[in-house]
């Protein structure tokens, strides 16, 4: 059973950077990523990593300013020019079978990012 923890949220001011991190224990898995949610919205992709490190996706509302990287079994989020939409708690997730990078079959506890205007 994999086991996710995130750190590294709180509350920063527009423009701003933080870096989120997460662990990963367990089990295999052939990628991981950065899922969100806002309050009253849906949870949405936000990166993702292969298990190489070679192949990064994000979404369109973070390219450019967010970068995911990873180093063996941990995740890290750098986010820059941090904005006010970007208020969300993040979750760390983990797929071990091929869902094409933007879906995962085990997401963590999730840690608060508050983006101050």
């Amino acid at each position: 059973q994999v086991r996710l923890v995130e750190s590294g949220g709180g509350l920063v001011q527009a423009g701003g950077s933080l870096r989120l991190s997460c662990v990963a224990s367990g089990r295999a898995f052939l990628y991981m990523g950065w899922l969100r949610q806002a309050p009253g919205k849906e949870r949405e992709f936000v990166a993702a990593v292969n298990w190489t490190g070679g192949r990064t996706t994000y979404a369109d509302f973070v390219k450019g300013r967010f970068t995911i990287s990873r180093d063996n079994n941990m995740m890290y989020l750098q986010m820059n020019s941090v904005k006010p939409e970007d208020t969300a708690v993040y979750y760390c997730a983990v797929s071990a079978s091929d869902y094409g990078l933007t879906n995962f079959d085990s997401l963590g506890q999730g840690t608060q990012v508050t983006v101050s205007s």
